[in-house]
């Protein structure tokens, strides 16, 4: 078995300024104007940043943004949620969400997984939508 690494140099992150930044990219994910929108993901994304979802991807705060379009498009007057803690270690993180429509319902639920820089950034979102199946035993 190989050694175990010493961590002690690796970048760690704090949950709760991460849930803030969570939140506000949740936020602008549903946001329908777009200069506010805009505004949100330059305040919590790296210039860099991607998104990788399902069905699409976007990169950079325009491809982010333009995402943001798409998903208005399927689900207008919708909301992200954040439905749990921020797990959080090292430059990685995950938390669940919600789809909610106007009138409660939950349109789509599922699971992000982020990356950080070291300023604190958004650098990379994978997302997941549903819950992970069981095995079949």
């Amino acid at each position: 078995m190989a050694p175990m690494t010493d961590t002690t140099t690796t970048t760690e992150i704090d949950a709760n300024p991460l849930a803030a930044t969570v939140d506000i990219h949740l936020a602008a994910y549903c946001e329908p104007a777009p200069a506010r929108r805009n505004d949100l993901i330059a305040s919590v994304w790296s210039p860099v940043g991607a998104v990788f979802d399902p069905p699409f991807e976007g990169a950079g705060h325009d491809g982010i943004s333009a995402m943001t379009d798409t998903v208005l498009t399927h689900f207008p007057g919708h909301t992200f949620r954040r439905t749990s803690d921020v797990d959080a270690h090292h430059t990685f993180g995950r938390y669940g969400w919600d789809l909610v429509a106007p009138d409660g319902a939950i349109a789509v639920r599922g699971t992000d997984i982020v990356e950080v820089d070291d300023r604190g950034q958004l650098t990379r979102i994978v997302g997941f939508f549903g819950d992970v199946s069981p095995l079949d035993n």
